[in-house]
């Protein structure tokens, strides 16, 4: 799975509240590639409640 974060991100937190193993929020969302794996649920999770969409999963 590969999970990216697009320049829409508004760093609302959103991600980091559902997957805080994958996602990191300052300026924006950042994502730990090396936690993606075994966390594949709640980083849908967060690309599902991401308010501007801004969270691709492939």
């Amino acid at each position: 799975m590969k999970v990216t974060v697009n320049d829409s991100c508004i760093a609302c937190g959103a991600c980091e509240s559902v997957c805080d193993a994958v996602f990191s929020v300052d300026d924006k969302a950042v994502v730990n590639a090396n936690a993606v794996a075994g966390n594949e649920d709640c980083v849908k999770e967060a690309a599902d409640c991401c308010p501007v969409n801004a969270i691709e999963v492939e």
